[in-house]
């Protein structure tokens, strides 16, 4: 505990939570507060964590869509002031127990990232394993049993006021519509140490994996083992399936986990082609949850000038494709890039409103007379209209470019070659 509560990672920690922004919690704090309160509280505050007498607030619950809409997935916002001593426990604890979690364990650690965990699926299916079994585990962070987390918690701590802390921080409770429910089991997602719990938890399963010899990834509770007959992975699953109801109390989702060829599953937001040397392409879910992103941001540009919503989109295209980039198909890309400028012409016709105002804008950019009058005329709406011709020959890419759309073809040929 003194560990966590020395000065060096307590600024360690301040600097992080304010770098992470965040949502307030329940006390409606906000990270640009947080410096002033500690400066009139912390030496209380200290002093309680010391004593073994602090208590964490509860933590604010916020459900958000799960992607494909399936479902909703409930987040747990804690406290700014929760979330910089848990961040401070996070610091401490990590190097205790990174060093230990397997080599195929990829979610939320350092110097690891889904891209690595991606590469290692393709590599299994190159050598040969050309069956995946999918597990979904059901409701995970919603169901962590709390005595046997803490039990594999206690293998390497043990200094009892921090284990008392951590399960005071699970055991928060969660407030929802102005009401604090207790919690006996779960970690719900949105504080700096569920990461952390969820690997420690789910290392047993990673060293039950590896004592078998399997050839597997696992990235928080998104597991794929990679098989080389259909009649292994239906043995794999059901014996997994037992491991993880009877030793770490929780269930495999039947309805959503499969045996199959990793080509028609999803990991990661990628697939993969049937190739011997398979070739990673993006899922046309992780594409159909990016137009669907992108589609609030069309609407709120409806009234705002073309330069502003492409500036505000600039960000989100380029977090996407920079996460994407591992992707050997380019044809979705152009599709998109097409789509793209589709979409803004669209707002530009609509922003246009009246016939006389789109045949004016239409012969501004090069049509002729009678052409921006037909065009202007032609009774079809606006998506239809953003994607004919006339708008095509007035509005063409290179306008587009002008006004700093991002390309995804050539960010990801950038980020390629700056690999």
């Amino acid at each position: 505990m003194e560990a966590i509560l020395s000065r060096e990672n307590m600024m360690a920690a301040y600097r992080r939570v304010v770098a992470n922004k965040g949502a307030p919690g329940i006390d409606k704090m906000s990270v640009e507060q947080l410096k002033p309160y500690l400066a009139e509280h912390w030496p209380r505050i200290r002093e309680d964590l010391l004593a073994d007498r602090y208590r964490p607030a509860p933590v604010r619950g916020v459900e958000i869509p799960k992607p494909g809409g399936k479902g909703m997935r409930q987040l747990g916002i804690p406290t700014v002031l929760d979330r910089l001593i848990q961040q401070a426990m996070h610091q401490v604890l990590m190097p205790i127990f990174d060093p230990d979690f397997s080599a195929s364990s990829y979610g939320f650690r350092p110097g690891r990232s889904a891209h690595d965990a991606v590469l290692a699926a393709r590599s299994y299916v190159a050598g040969g394993r050309r069956f995946v079994v999918d597990l979904d585990l059901e409701k995970f962070f919603d169901r962590v049993n709390h005595d046997v987390l803490m039990a594999r918690v206690a293998r390497k701590i043990g200094d009892k006021q921090v284990l008392r802390l951590i399960r005071r921080y699970l055991q928060a409770g969660l407030m929802t519509g102005g009401i604090v429910t207790a919690r006996s089991e779960g970690t719900p997602q949105g504080g700096p140490l569920s990461p952390l719990m969820s690997n420690i938890l789910l290392d047993d399963l990673d060293k039950e994996l590896e004592r078998r010899g399997h050839a597997f990834c696992r990235y928080a509770d998104d597991c794929n083992v990679y098989v080389r007959s259909q009649h292994a992975g239906e043995r794999v699953m059901a014996s997994l399936t037992c491991f993880l109801t009877e030793r770490l109390k929780l269930t495999v989702n039947g309805a959503k986990s499969a045996v199959d060829r990793p080509w028609r599953r999803i990991f990661l937001g990628y697939t993969m082609t049937a190739h011997k040397a398979p070739r990673l392409r993006i899922a046309a879910s992780s594409v159909a949850r990016f137009r669907g992103k992108l589609k609030a941001a069309f609407r709120a540009g409806r009234g705002r000038a073309l330069g502003a919503t492409i500036k505000d989109l600039t960000p989100v295209l380029r977090g996407w494709i920079a996460y994407f980039r591992l992707t050997d198909s380019k044809g979705i890309l152009e599709d998109l890039d097409g789509w793209l400028r589709r979409r803004l012409r669209c707002i530009l016709w609509r922003q246009w409103k009246k016939p006389a105002t789109r045949a004016t804008r239409l012969k501004q950019r090069g049509l002729t007379e009678q052409r921006a009058r037909d065009s202007a005329r032609n009774g079809h709406g606006p998506w239809w209209n953003a994607g004919a011709s006339h708008m095509n020959d007035a509005f063409r890419k290179a306008f587009f470019e002008q006004l700093g759309l991002v390309s995804l073809q050539q960010e990801l040929r950038r980020l390629n070659h700056a690999r």
